[in-house]
């Protein structure tokens, strides 16, 4: 016989943002100017945010096809850089994020890459790639972070996102 002291934990899976969730956080997270030093501090906040929760990702920033930021942390790998890659094609094909993409798929009862046709070794609708929209303008870049699950690192992005367009 065992004897438990207390009640047995019960594990809440964590909610899976609705679509109308994540298009509204497109909708609010736009950017007034996207520059160089922009692009370096909201780089160096998401190294500063996966350090503290010691995130093995590897985090990078795209903006009109030039790479202006990336940092791999402790635990992240090559491989990361690949789902980085694929993650930002898909935001720059279709000017969302990665991970809504993926939603608007499953929520049509289909998949990415059956509903896209697309070759899933270039294009990945996984979370943690999101456009950086500049108002006015568009969607001018990409924001990525690789290394957690899916949710978890579109989720670091958002919050890094907020944080900064806050203090704008």
């Amino acid at each position: 016989m065992t004897h438990t002291s207390g009640p047995t934990p019960k594990f809440q899976p964590e909610l899976t943002p609705s679509l109308e969730e994540l298009e509204a956080q497109e909708r609010r997270l736009v950017f007034p100017r996207f520059t160089y030093e922009d692009a370096w501090a909201l780089g160096s906040m998401l190294v500063e945010l996966a350090r503290e929760r010691q995130a093995p990702v590897a985090v990078d920033i795209h903006r009109a096809g030039q790479q202006l930021f990336h940092a791999a942390l402790p635990g992240s790998t090559p491989d990361n850089d690949a789902w980085i890659a694929r993650k930002r094609r898909v935001v720059e094909r279709y000017g969302a994020s990665s991970y809504l993409v993926g939603a608007r798929c499953r929520a049509k009862g289909t998949t990415f890459e059956d509903s896209s046709r697309l070759d899933p070794d270039v294009y990945a609708a996984h979370g943690g790639s999101f456009p950086i929209t500049v108002e006015g303008v568009g969607v001018v870049g990409a924001v990525t972070v690789s290394g957690l699950p899916q949710l978890a690192d579109h989720r670091m992005v958002v919050e890094a996102l907020d944080t900064f367009l806050a203090k704008q």
